[in-house]
């Protein structure tokens, strides 16, 4: 396990409370200690941290706050991006489920570092138990002081506005998600001008995860530097939050030190292996969204830089676990056609390349594939890659992609037999 856990020892619903957080958690004492440095010096420890953001990107969360400007004629925004909509996903719920201030202490601190005194946390539609579990912790802070005015009688002031959003999973994608947020119809904004800038309203914003956003207490109370340690790799400080799903024994949220392990040891010594002790078939490394991965290739180390030499991502953390009796053909047609329903339709590549892709790998799962689907495949999956405004286009080509060049014998029986191998 993690050499230090920061928040799988209080995933628990007595840990909820304002009481619990204060007495266990040593709840808010990084506000108070945040509010008497200078907001550069907390933005600086941040940095030191090596803190990346946990939605997907893994930019530095300390440079992503350094983009702000220090003047603005308009308002700041702190935004947390609670959609949590990448398939496979499920850590940031259980942070909100079960420890709702840590998310509204890294917040508040995030705000006095960049000059904000508004906060907005989008939470997706479908999370209506946590969206009120935060509803609750919000009032408890503003009755305590911790929100609102004159926080902990510093003067400063900051409110925070749980916005629910209605399942879109390109909201996700941090303008797409303003753009929602401002009530504006759910799709991405050409850049730039970038959030850091021209934000939510028009104002400069930082946009960051749940995750992302609950480690900053952490770094505060205990330093940059000691939280830099705890991750084994050079970029990536802190611990990682992994959802781990699929055909394994023990699926869960796990936490470990960030490079600490490899997809073999998570699967295996963690997840207790493969349901009914049978073969491993693919992984998917970081969501739905990640190029799938060959039970060969799972003793690369489960980080960034690692993923990416092996041709895939990281992403979310959310590892997809599949045995070797499931129809890889069956999984990719499910993965492409929520890509197809999700897409907003505002790039033609994406708009019309993942409902093609969807009825190319139905047409082919369903009996009548032909030998020109798996090239055509490809083709449609180059043309829709890097080539829209924002990244749901690469999400649904890249696991096309890496599906059909690592499992092509099962699309090609299909195709050549009519039927599934595994059936």
């Amino acid at each position: 396990m993690a050499s230090e856990t920061l928040y799988i020892q209080h995933f628990n619903e007595e840990a909820r409370p304002l009481a619990y957080y204060l007495a266990k958690m040593n709840g808010y004492t990084a506000v108070k200690k945040a509010l008497a440095m200078q907001p550069d010096d907390i933005t600086n420890e941040v940095k030191k941290s090596n803190l990346r953001g946990r939605g997907g990107a893994g930019f530095p969360t300390g440079m992503k706050w350094g983009f702000i400007p220090k003047q603005s004629a308009k308002p700041k925004y702190v935004v947390c991006n609670a959609d949590e909509s990448e398939p496979g996903t499920f850590k940031d719920r259980d942070i909100m489920r079960y420890t709702p201030h840590l998310l509204l202490e890294g917040m508040v601190i995030a705000g006095y570092a960049i000059g904000s005194n508004i906060g907005y946390i989008y939470i997706r539609g479908e999370y209506t138990r946590e969206a009120k579990i935060l509803d609750a912790a919000i009032e408890e802070a503003y009755a305590k002081g911790y929100l609102g005015k004159n926080i902990l009688g510093t003067g400063f002031n900051f409110d925070i506005t749980v916005h629910r959003g209605a399942g879109a999973y390109i909201c996700g994608e941090e303008t797409g998600l303003l753009n929602s947020l401002e009530g504006k119809r759910g799709e991405p904004r050409v850049k730039p001008p970038f959030p850091a800038i021209a934000g939510a309203f028009g104002g400069p914003t930082v946009v960051n995860n749940v995750e992302t956003l609950t480690n900053v207490p952490f770094i505060i109370n205990r330093g940059g530097e000691w939280f830099a340690k705890l991750g084994k790799l050079e970029k990536s400080g802190g611990t990682r939050l992994i959802s781990l799903s699929g055909h394994v024994k023990k699926p869960g949220v796990y936490e470990v030190d960030a490079g600490s392990i490899t997809i073999r040891q998570l699967i295996y010594d963690y997840g207790g292996g493969i349901l009914g002790d049978k073969k491993l078939k693919a992984v998917i490394p970081g969501g739905s969204s990640a190029p799938v991965l060959t039970a060969d290739e799972i003793d690369a180390v489960y980080d960034i830089e690692p993923l990416m030499k092996i041709g895939t991502m990281m992403g979310s953390a959310a590892v997809m676990v599949v045995s070797e009796d499931y129809c890889v053909v069956k999984l990719l047609q499910r993965i492409t056609k929520f890509y197809a329903h999700e897409s907003c339709g505002q790039c033609t590549p994406c708009r019309e390349g993942c409902k093609w892709m969807e009825d190319v790998i139905e047409r082919i799962e369903h009996g009548h594939g032909r030998e020109q689907d798996l090239p055509l495949l490809l083709e449609i999956a180059d043309n829709i890659n890097g080539k829209t405004l924002c990244a749901l286009g690469d999400a649904a080509a890249g696991p096309v992609i890496s599906f059909v060049k690592k499992f092509r014998a099962d699309f090609e029986a299909h195709i050549r037999g009519g039927k599934c191998p595994n059936a």
